[in-house]
């Protein structure tokens, strides 16, 4: 090469080298500078509720915990500082967290739990999402108390596709139990037994005038006759579905998961743990207290009990002594359930434009079940099913926690965590028959298994429901990294060859929370566009799916 062409060379190279370093100062500066960082507290405080004190952790002694408002594609840093006596990680159910799954939060997943006096520094990246969502602790039962919601606004510049509501009204309904939440688990985890189940629950941390010791804290709303009220829903409870009303009221839900949804006015609503729903509240009645009410929709196990609040309206009255109580379905109203849940329909507007797969590259069954796996206590027998420890699993897989997580583990070809042979589709047998018994069908295995997609594939999860143990219930399936299309739900054992053909492909809903059936399946759609790890899971359940990187 001659002197002059190098030298040449030379100067393009150094003004290539010199642009790059100025973009990443540009790109730094840009991601750093406008960013907000706040700091939470993990500490036990002391609260008393059902008559009776106990410490609980939360989250800077709140409970609920504190809110985050946010805009639609925001980005803001919490800095979690572990004061308390347990590992703890958060996740922030519901955002996406695009090629960022290291702050995603489920332990020993996408990262090892926060040790106590230690700090972890979690970047939130908000996408696309716009309404409701929520945080939680992902560690054991720690979510009972360490909860609360995410509001997000639309962007600047852009309104709601209704009418701006007279206030925003946050409304977390949570479980509470008399006992500590660690011990109950830890204990059911030694026994091999279930665990406690709740003994109230509560709505923004109070369980209500119908409970023991707690007329006085209820939780009051305060509104104006004539206006509408934006409520943002969020069933951070443990276990249960909730039916949720208001008396004399109707309810227009305009949101699910945070994505919009055709308006569906109903008299009451379902909403499965981990879901959020938006809904608008016309107050127009005569000025009066008015109960707001829910109790769990449920077959198997759970709380009975009924949480109230009131709605008081302003004005010169008097408030009566005993205010209407709504009429909520019974627990075991399925045909209730059915008949809201199959109104979910997305909004798909102009601005609000949906992307349903018409076709998948993969399709993967997966059984939801309550199993056994065999006692291994020295002494005795378990206290689950036919003496055996109960366990929960997908395709008869019980999921077990590694000692690294799964995450660091893929990114750093570290042997020996996980496998990548979980089934894509269960052992064959009349799922919903009744009831199922014996080994045959009860017993489970221990795995840590993963499915591995590629980049961009379209895949389809039908998740099945079974009646194994007599166990079958409606079980709300959360996808971690992702919303989805649910696509299409059913009772009975699903058909592959005929089922298809009902789903809709038009204006499904999209969330990341679905509740499958009792006795029935659920069918979910979406394109792994997202790297890194997702967790999919139910309150009892988790398995995993990996995406490959692909750059």
């Amino acid at each position: 090469m001659k002197m002059k062409d190098m030298m040449s060379s030379r100067i393009e190279i150094g003004m290539i080298i010199r642009v790059l370093i100025l973009e990443m100062f540009a790109f730094c500066m840009a991601k750093g500078g406008n960013i907000t960082t706040i700091d939470w507290i993990l500490k036990e405080t002391s609260y008393t509720r059902l008559c009776s004190t106990k410490d609980i952790l939360t989250v800077n002694g709140e409970f609920p915990g504190p809110a985050l408002e946010l805009s639609k594609g925001e980005t803001i840093y919490v800095n979690v500082h572990n004061q308390g006596t347990y590992n703890v990680t958060i996740h922030w159910h519901g955002v996406k967290q695009p090629r960022n799954p290291w702050s995603d939060g489920p332990e020993y997943i996408t990262q090892c739990p926060i040790n106590p006096g230690a700090n972890f520094t979690y970047e939130i990246i908000l996408s696309e999402e716009e309404g409701t969502l929520w945080w939680h602790a992902h560690s054991d039962w720690t979510r009972a108390t360490v909860h609360g919601p995410i509001i997000i606004k639309p962007r600047n510049g852009t309104t709601y596709p209704f009418a701006n509501p007279a206030e925003e009204i946050p409304i977390v309904l949570s479980s509470w139990f008399k006992g500590d939440v660690m011990e109950i688990i830890t204990d059911a985890l030694a026994t091999g037994g279930p665990p406690s189940i709740a003994d109230a629950f509560t709505i923004n941390g109070q369980p209500g005038d119908t409970q023991s010791c707690s007329s006085q804290s209820m939780t009051k709303f305060e509104v104006d006759q004539g206006k509408t009220y934006l409520l943002r829903v969020i069933n951070a409870v443990l276990e249960e579905e909730l039916f949720f009303a208001i008396a004399n009221h109707t309810l227009t839900v305009v949101g699910i998961d945070a994505s919009y949804i055709k308006p569906i006015k109903t008299s009451y609503i379902m909403i499965t743990p981990g879901q959020t729903m938006d809904i608008l509240l016309t107050t127009n009645q005569s000025p009066s207290h008015y109960y707001m009410a829910a109790r769990a929709y449920a077959q198997f196990a759970f709380c009975n009990a009924t949480t109230t609040a009131i709605i008081s309206y302003s004005g010169n009255y008097t408030a009566p002594s005993s205010p209407p109580l709504p009429d909520l379905p019974s627990y075991t109203d399925t045909d209730a359930v059915t008949a809201f849940t199959n109104q979910f329909r997305a909004l798909a507007s102009n601005n609000y434009s949906i992307d349903v797969p018409q076709s998948v590259d993969k399709r993967i069954v997966m059984t939801i079940a309550i199993n056994t796996l065999p006692c291994d206590l020295k002494n005795g027998t378990c206290a689950g099913f036919y003496g055996d420890r109960d366990a929960a699993s997908m395709n008869n897989i019980s999921f077990v926690n590694p000692s690294i997580d799964i995450l660091q583990a893929y990114y750093k070809s570290i042997k020996g965590v996980f496998t990548t042979n979980f089934p894509r589709k269960p052992k064959h047998f009349n799922y919903t028959m009744d009831p199922m018994l014996g080994n045959r069908y009860t017993m489970a295995s221990n795995g840590t298994k993963v499915t591995v997609l590629d980049y961009n594939t379209t895949v389809e999860i039908v998740f099945q429901g079974t009646n194994v143990l007599n166990g079958s219930d409606n079980h709300p399936i959360h996808l971690h990294g992702y919303s989805f299309y649910n696509v299409g739900s059913g009772f009975g054992n699903f058909d592959e060859s005929s089922d298809p053909s009902g789903y809709n492909l038009v204006d499904p809903p999209l969330i990341n929370t679905v509740g499958v059936p009792k006795n029935g399946w659920s069918a979910i759609r979406f394109k792994a566009s997202n790297p890194g790890k997702i967790c999919r899971e139910t309150q009892l359940y988790h398995e995993l799916i990996n995406l490959d990187q692909t750059c």
